[in-house]
């Protein structure tokens, strides 16, 4: 359920918000809402991808 509904906001961030990736942003020089959505869009990525336990020593 909670998947899901992270896929359902990663397809709506990809048609709402910017992609700083792609026009090149320095960190550096982003303001404060330009890093909010980075670290929005980051946050809903990281939920919605298929996580893999790789813990096994």
């Amino acid at each position: 359920m909670k998947k899901s509904i992270f896929k359902i906001l990663a397809k709506i961030n990809k048609t709402i918000l910017p992609s700083y990736s792609k026009k090149q942003l320095d960190l550096t020089k982003a303001t404060k809402l330009q890093l909010a959505i980075i670290g929005w869009r980051a946050f809903v990525t990281k939920n919605a991808l298929d996580e893999k336990k790789t813990t096994d020593w």
